[in-house]
C-alpha cells in the first residue's frame, strides 16, 4: 500500500508537518510513504530566492521530486498540507489539484482516504476554513476525507495552537518565526497514522 504526502510550503511550516506526517504513516506495517511538494508558481520564486528564511526553506526541499498525475493515480491514500490563503489552500496546492481531471473522468482517485493539514500566521486566520475547503473538490474525486477525533491526544485544549477535528494544523506567527509545537507535530503524525491504517483496511475489503 502506498500513501502520497503532498504538501506546500515556503517558511517551512507544512514541510514539518508533512515530514511528521510521513512518519506517523510510515508506522503502519506494509505501507510505503512517498513525499511530493507543489511546485512553486514561476513568479514567486524570485520573492522566495530575495528572502533569506524562504531561500533557506527552498533549499532544504528543492530535491523533494515534484507531485506528478501519476504519483496521485498509484497512491492508495493521501496527506495533503497546505498554508493558509485568506481562508483557503495556496494556488500552488489548488494548481496541482485543478490538474486531475483525467484522474476524475476515470474515477482514478475514488474511494482513497485522504487527511489534510495547514498553517496560519495566527490562532483565528482561517485554519478549519482552509481545511474545510481543501474538501471541496477532494469530495467532488471521490475521496473519503479523515478527520482528527477528539480522541487524539493534543485536542482538548484552550492553547493558541493548532488542532481541529477538520485536520492537523498548527500557526506559524506574524512572521513566520513559530516553530510547530511538539502537541500539533503529535496529532499530525496521528493523522498520517490514521490515514495509513485506514488504507490498508480499505486495500484487504478490496
Amino acid at each position: 500500500m502506498k500513501i502520497l504526502v503532498l504538501y506546500h510550503s515556503v517558511y517551512g511550516h507544512t514541510l514539518k508537518m508533512a515530514q511528521v506526517a510521513q512518519q506517523g504513516a510510515s508506522s503502519v506495517q506494509g505501507i510505503e510513504v512517498v513525499l511530493r511538494r507543489a511546485p512553486e508558481l514561476p513568479e514567486d520564486e524570485k520573492k522566495i530566492m530575495a528572502g533569506e528564511h524562504s531561500k533557506k526553506i527552498w533549499e532544504m526541499q528543492k530535491d523533494i521530486p515534484v507531485c506528478t498525475l501519476e504519483d496521485l493515480k498509484q497512491a492508495d491514500g493521501f496527506l495533503i498540507g497546505s498554508p493558509t490563503r485568506y481562508g483557503n489552500m495556496s494556488a500552488q496546492m489548488k494548481r496541482v489539484i485543478d490538474s486531475t481531471a483525467s484522474l476524475w473522468l476515470e474515477g482514478a482517485l475514488e474511494n482513497k482516504p485522504v487527511g489534510l493539514f495547514t498553517s496560519t500566521s495566527t490562532t483565528h486566520g482561517g485554519q478549519e476554513t482552509t481545511l474545510v475547503t481543501m474538501m471541496m473538490p477532494l469530495l467532488h474525486l471521490g475521496m473519503l476525507i479523515v478527520g482528527v477525533p477528539y480522541s487524539t491526544p493534543g485536542m482538548l485544549h484552550t492553547q493558541g495552537r493548532g488542532g481541529t477535528p477538520y485536520g492537523a494544523s498548527t500557526v506559524a506567527g506574524p512572521d513566520n518565526s513559530l516553530q510547530p509545537t511538539s502537541e500539533d507535530l503529535e496529532i499530525v503524525k496521528a493523522l498520517g497514522k490514521r490515514v495509513a491504517q485506514i488504507a490498508a483496511k480499505l486495500g484487504e475489503k478490496i
